[in-house]
């Protein structure tokens, strides 16, 4: 199954800006679709592919932080080539 997953990382400290790149780096090197705006980064694939991909990364960048809040959404389709109608 297909799947789209909405993330925003926030850590909780001064250098968060760091934290933040280091985290869509991380998505960014891996196999899968990845889709950035100024206020969420999308990625896009296989749900038994993607979400061990994710824990993994989520893992790492909480080890990274001392405080952080991240909201992630899951869509169940590939949104990756969705373009508004209007």
């Amino acid at each position: 199954m297909e799947i789209s997953v909405d993330l925003t990382l926030s850590p909780l400290q001064d250098d968060f800006e760091q934290h933040v790149i280091d985290f869509i780096k991380a998505l960014r090197d891996s196999k899968f679709t990845v889709l950035e705006n100024p206020l969420s980064t999308q990625i896009f694939g296989n749900y038994d592919e993607l979400m061990p991909f994710l824990n993994k990364a989520i893992k790492n960048s909480f080890e990274n932080q001392d405080i952080c809040v991240l909201t992630m959404k899951v869509v169940k389709t590939n949104r990756s080539t969705y373009e508004p109608h209007f």
